[in-house]
């Protein structure tokens, strides 16, 4: 049976890495926006309150 797989060029790999990186960043450019919207939302005393 013949291996029926696309087979990427360099260019194509390091196109792909790119963007893999670049969705990495803004996923956690997002994680990090919506801590600081819900620290300032609850507050600067959310760190001090009791559990």
């Amino acid at each position: 049976m013949e291996d029926d797989r696309v087979k990427l060029t360099e260019k194509q790999k390091q196109a792909r890495r790119s963007r893999s990186i670049a969705i990495a960043l803004v996923l956690a450019a997002l994680v990090i926006l919506f801590y600081v919207v819900t620290i300032v939302k609850m507050g600067p005393d959310v760190l001090t309150r009791p559990l």
